[in-house]
């Protein structure tokens, strides 16, 4: 990649772990916000923003807000599919989809400083996006998932292990995550999880967001 990484560098380093996704469809402003608050106490290093059900307005004021909570140069603050968004609340990074604008107009947007990171489903997309001015991938779904109900093909734990080859990037496992699967997933070679669900629609929030950091033991 020849791009500046000064900044970007830095957040390189959080880069692993438990990817919490704050999904405004599954839980309101004020559950975001504790959520995040006890994200915060045990140490999750990655939290994204994603709201597409709000209005432009709507989602600003909630990010921003968040963007508050998140305690910068110890986690990551990221937001879905919004490149705008992610500029106007001076968030980290931005996640793009395959049906997203392209990366390398994202990052024309974005500047050099922020992460771009991508969700892939095939080897081919991988392997494109390791070619690409990406910072991580998101790979899956590894297990059938109830956040969105149209994806792409469940992949499985096998298919992540045949694909970490094609990239040196940070790899995070997505879909239908569960603390008891990571152990696999990690032996695969995933770098990290992201779950959103699994936590946010958990009895005990709290307890749920140790388990599934639990795994990954002090990532710093």
């Amino acid at each position: 990649m020849n791009v500046s990484r000064s900044v970007r560098s830095e957040h390189h380093k959080l880069l692993g772990g438990l990817y919490l996704i704050l999904d405004a469809a599954l839980v309101d402003q004020a559950g975001m916000e504790e959520v995040v608050r006890e994200a915060v106490q045990v140490g999750v290093q990655i939290v994204q923003y994603r709201d597409k059900i709000g209005s432009m307005q709507e989602a600003y004021l909630r990010a921003k807000r968040l963007r508050e909570l998140v305690p910068r140069g110890k986690m990551l603050f990221i937001v879905n599919d919004r490149c705008d968004l992610a500029l106007a609340v001076e968030a980290d990074g931005v996640h793009l989809g395959q049906e997203d604008m392209p990366v390398t107009l994202a990052r024309t947007i974005l500047g050099t400083n922020r992460l771009i990171g991508l969700s892939t489903h095939y080897a081919d997309q991988v392997y494109a996006a390791s070619q690409d001015e990406v910072d991580y991938l998101g790979f899956g779904p590894i297990f059938p998932t109830k956040t969105k109900t149209q994806h792409e093909p469940v992949v499985g734990v096998e298919e992540l292990a045949r694909i970490r080859h094609l990239t040196t990037l940070p790899v995070f496992a997505i879909g239908g995550i569960t603390s008891s699967a990571i152990p696999a997933l990690r032996e695969a070679g995933a770098d990290g999880v992201a779950v959103a669900s699994g936590i946010l629609e958990a009895s005990d929030r709290p307890l749920a967001l140790r388990q599934f950091i639990a795994p990954f033991g002090s990532m710093t």
